[in-house]
């Protein structure tokens, strides 16, 4: 179903009110613009130069053993010259068994050398482009995948509707409380190398349905012995289930003091899976029973609405534990993708919008900026840009402006369109033809897993032909191919 037809600025900010999306608005001076978005930020004492990021967008194309690989020197090449001057390097996976597919990166001893490079290309391409980079922020995420591990899951607790959509047995056992502490370790042994390597900012990704996401979302405690789930220091009360990126943080921060910054990429608001209607192919979510006892920043008497009293205590505990700077992200793209990323056509197989994208956006918006106006010290990126094209700047600079975001955050975005923040800097408007057109190509080549490697790589196929065109024939080739699974 279209639902992008906007002509005008206008035509959209006119929809955006009169289907009830009031946090959606906009600037239309594209001097104000400009002049909004290249302020700089203020990250505890850093200066970041402006105020526009690019989010950590994962490009499955590493080797196999975690090292980056040619299209993933392209993309940070790209990032580099692109003018963002908070590029969040994607998620990096602690331990092996931690990975999401095959070809995510992978930080060890043995390919330690190569990120170390794959940093210094990006920092000397942006000084190439920009003069100078000592305003550039570059924080690695750090992430273990939990449930998504490939090739074998690990589970924070027993979701029975995330169970029946991923196909979990329901006697899986949950990782406990001796292997997360163990966990812990990892994230910071590897953010030691990275600290060798040249970083100086990590994120500890809690987000998008992973081990530490899922762990937020383990909050029913008389369910969790039901199901046999020993008592748990990680599990039930917010303080519990924020106890894991709490001590890491407080880790990372007697490791190094103050040599370096600590962020989060947060997931907000879990919500419920979603499944494809096979009459009308639109989204709904599966069967639930009220009060809902899982997830975080669910209202428990309607999980399809957002409550976000534990996620200010939970940010809370966090910036008590060291926080610096926090990315505010939703949902899990693997069961309601909607939510976190509004789309105008799902990728291959998946279901339509069971609402209209501007919602989804709007959602983005009013939950970012009640966290920031909550927490006005706390520099926030905000999500959810992609969808509204052409026009994303204009709402970016409205939400900066009026205190509701510190940083313009740019995901699928900017794999179309690398140096979206020169255009905004030079000129304070994006071209048309170059913005992503939310018609999820990068997500379906990142489900397609018929490859030598295990992993097709993913990126923009319609606005970057040259990277990625012929990857895409070659995908869509081989799932033709491919007997459809019993």
């Amino acid at each position: 179903m279209k639902h992008f037809k906007y002509k005008s600025l206008e035509d959209l900010s006119h929809d955006a009110g009169s289907i009830g999306a009031s946090q959606v608005q906009f600037d239309s001076d594209p001097a104000a613009v400009t002049r909004v978005l290249s302020q700089p930020v203020d990250v505890a004492g850093f200066r970041v130069g402006n105020s526009m990021a690019i989010h950590p967008m994962e490009g499955c194309d590493g080797r196999l053993d975690g090292a980056p690989d040619e299209l993933t020197w392209r993309r940070y090449e790209r990032f580099g010259r692109g003018g963002a001057k908070l590029i969040w390097f994607e998620a990096t996976a602690v331990r092996e068994d931690g990975r999401a597919n095959s070809r995510q990166l992978w930080l060890h001893s043995k390919t330690q050398s190569e990120f170390a490079r794959l940093l210094d290309a990006t920092r000397r391409a942006h000084r190439e482009e920009w003069t100078r980079d000592d305003d550039l922020l570059i924080p690695m995420q750090l992430t273990h995948s939990g449930r998504y591990s490939f090739p074998n899951r690990v589970i924070a607790y027993h979701n029975p509707n995330i169970d029946a959509t991923t196909k979990t047995p329901s006697d899986q056992p949950v990782i406990s409380d001796g292997e997360l502490e163990r966990l812990e370790d990892d994230y910071v042994a590897t953010a030691k190398l990275a600290h060798k390597v040249g970083f100086r900012a990590f994120d500890v990704k809690v987000t998008h349905g992973y081990l530490l996401a899922e762990l937020m979302g383990a909050r029913d405690e008389s369910l969790l012995a039901a199901q046999g789930t020993p008592q748990s220091r990680y599990r039930g009360s917010i303080e519990n289930r924020s106890r894991f990126a709490s001590n890491v943080l407080r880790k990372l921060r007697a490791e190094f003091g103050s040599d370096v910054l600590l962020g989060m990429r947060l997931g907000c608001f879990d919500s419920v899976p979603y499944r494809k209607n096979p009459e009308t192919s639109i989204g709904e979510p599966i069967p639930y029973t009220t009060p809902y006892r899982h997830g975080f920043g669910v209202d428990p008497t309607d999980p399809l609405q957002e409550d976000i009293a534990d996620v200010l205590r939970a940010i809370g505990f966090f910036r008590d534990a060291g926080l610096q700077f926090l990315n505010v992200s939703l949902a899990c793209p693997y069961y309601n993708p909607h939510i976190g990323r509004p789309f105008e056509s799902p990728d291959d197989g998946n279901y339509e919008q069971p609402e209209h994208p501007l919602l989804g956006v709007d959602r983005h918006f009013r939950i970012a900026g009640a966290l920031q106006r909550s927490f006005p010290d706390l520099p926030m990126v905000g999500t959810g840009y992609s969808w509204l094209q052409a026009y994303a700047a204009n709402a970016a600079a409205h939400n900066l402006a009026s205190g509701a975001i510190r940083f313009f955050g740019y995901g699928r975005g900017a794999l179309a369109y690398p140096d979206f923040a020169r255009a905004i800097l030079e000129h304070g408007t994006l071209e048309e033809r170059r913005v992503c057109k939310t018609l999820t190509y990068c997500t379906y080549l990142m489900r397609q897993k018929n490859h030598p490697l295990g992993q097709f790589p993913t990126g923009c196929p319609p606005f970057d032909k040259e990277g990625y065109g012929h990857i895409m024939k070659e995908a869509r080739t081989i799932q033709r191919a491919t007997p459809p699974k019993a």
